[in-house]
C-alpha cells in the first residue's frame, strides 16, 4: 500500500506537468476512447429498442458486469507485468495512472474559457465551455458561462481525480481501470433518454456508489483550500454551503464539490438549465451567493483546484515522508 502512495503522488506530478500530450493520442488512442468503442458495442448488441424495460435492464445489467470484469481483467495483466519489471515497471505503472488522472487537460479546458470571457469573446466562451459541460451553450450569457465553467471544474474534480485516485489505493490498476470503464459508461448510457433509461440504469446506479467517497473527500479538500487560500470565513462558508446545499443537487455526488466551490467563492451554481432543447429547473446551490459571476470568480476557482490537487499530493507523499523520518 505504501508503494501505491507513493506511485500515486509521482502520477499527481506527472500528470500535472504534461497531462495528456496531444502528439501521443494523435498517434495512439487513448484508453478511455477504445472504452468509449467497447460501451457502444455493448449498446449496440444488446440494447435492443424493442425489447421490454425489464429484459434492457437485465442486458444492461450485464453489460456492466463483463466490461467492468474485461476492465479489471486488463488491470491485473498490466499489474503483473509491470510487478515483473521491477524499477522499469514501476515507472511505467506511474505512466499508466497518469494517463486518468485529469488534472492539467481540466485546467486548461476551464483556463480556454476564462481567457474568452477575459478578452470579451462570447462565442468563443461559448464554444470552449460547450467542450466540457453538457448544457445547450447557446443561450448562456457570461455570468452563466462562467457558472457552468466552475462547476464542471467541480464536479470533473471528484469524477476525474479524486476518483481514479481512489480507487487507485483502493484496488491497484484493476480498480482504476474498472473505475474509469464504469464512469465512461455513465456518461454514455447513464441518461435518462428513452433509449438508455432501463438499459443504462445499472451503469448510472454503480457510478453514484462507486462516487459517493470520493465526492465527499473532494468537498474536504475544497474546504481546506479555501482556508489556506481565502481564509476561514471562506471555509466556512464553503462548509456550510456543503452541508446545507449538497443535497439540493440532482446528483448524490456532483452537489458536494459543487457545493463547496459555490460556497467557497460566494456565488450561486447550479440552477436552472437547458439540455439541448429540453430545461431542467433545479435549486441553486448556496443561492444567497452571487449568480452575476465574473471571470475572476473562474479564476479563482482554478486556483482553488490547483490547491486542492496539491493536498492531494501531499496527502499521497505523507506515508514516503513519514518513512523516510522513521
Amino acid at each position: 500500500m505504501a508503494t501505491r502512495f507513493l506511485i500515486l503522488a509521482l502520477a499527481l506530478v506527472l500528470d500535472r506537468l504534461i497531462g495528456d500530450p496531444d502528439w501521443l493520442w494523435r498517434r495512439l488512442p487513448h484508453p478511455v476512447v477504445l472504452f468509449g468503442k467497447a460501451i457502444d458495442r455493448c449498446d449496440a448488441d444488446l440494447n435492443d429498442d424493442e425489447d421490454s424495460a425489464e429484459t434492457r435492464w437485465r442486458h444492461g445489467v450485464f453489460a456492466i458486469a463483463i466490461l467492468l470484469a474485461a476492465s479489471a481483467f486488463v488491470g491485473l495483466v498490466l499489474t503483473a507485468i509491470f510487478y515483473s519489471l521491477g524499477v522499469a515497471g514501476v515507472i511505467l505503472e506511474i505512466a499508466a495512472l497518469s494517463i486518468f488522472l485529469a488534472q492539467k487537460s481540466l485546467s486548461e479546458h476551464v483556463g480556454r474559457v476564462a481567457n474568452a470571457l477575459q478578452s470579451g469573446g462570447l462565442d468563443e466562451a461559448r464554444r470552449a465551455v460547450s467542450q466540457i459541460v453538457g448544457r445547450d451553450p447557446e443561450g448562456l450569457d457570461a455570468p452563466a458561462i462562467g457558472r457552468a465553467a466552475i462547476e464542471s471544474l467541480s464536479e470533473n474534480f471528484s469524477d476525474g481525480v479524486v476518483a481514479p485516485a481512489f480507487w487507485y489505493l483502493i484496488l491497484g490498476l484493476p480498480g482504476l481501470l474498472a473505475y474509469k470503464m464504469l464512469n465512461t459508461a455513465d456518461s454514455m448510457i447513464g441518461h435518462k433518454d428513452a433509449r438508455h433509461l432501463h438499459f443504462g440504469r445499472a451503469a448510472a446506479r454503480l457510478d453514484d456508489v462507486a462516487n459517493w467517497i470520493p465526492a465527499r473527500m473532494s468537498a474536504a479538500f475544497l474546504v481546506l483550500s479555501a482556508a489556506i487560500r481565502l481564509g476561514p470565513k471562506s471555509a466556512r462558508r464553503a462548509a456550510g454551503a456543503v452541508l446545507r446545499d449538497a443535497g439540493l443537487h440532482r446528483s448524490p455526488n456532483a452537489g458536494w464539490p459543487e457545493a463547496a466551490m459555490a460556497g467557497a467563492l460566494g456565488v450561486a451554481l447550479s440552477g436552472p438549465r437547458s439540455y439541448g432543447k429540453t430545461p431542467v429547473m433545479e435549486p441553486y446551490l448556496n443561492a444567497k451567493g452571487r449568480a452575476d459571476v465574473v471571470v475572476g470568480d473562474v479564476d479563482c476557482a482554478l486556483m482553488l483546484f490547483g490547491w486542492s490537487c496539491s493536498l492531494m499530493f501531499l496527502v499521497a507523499a505523507l506515508p514516503t515522508f513519514c518513512e523516510m523520518l522513521a
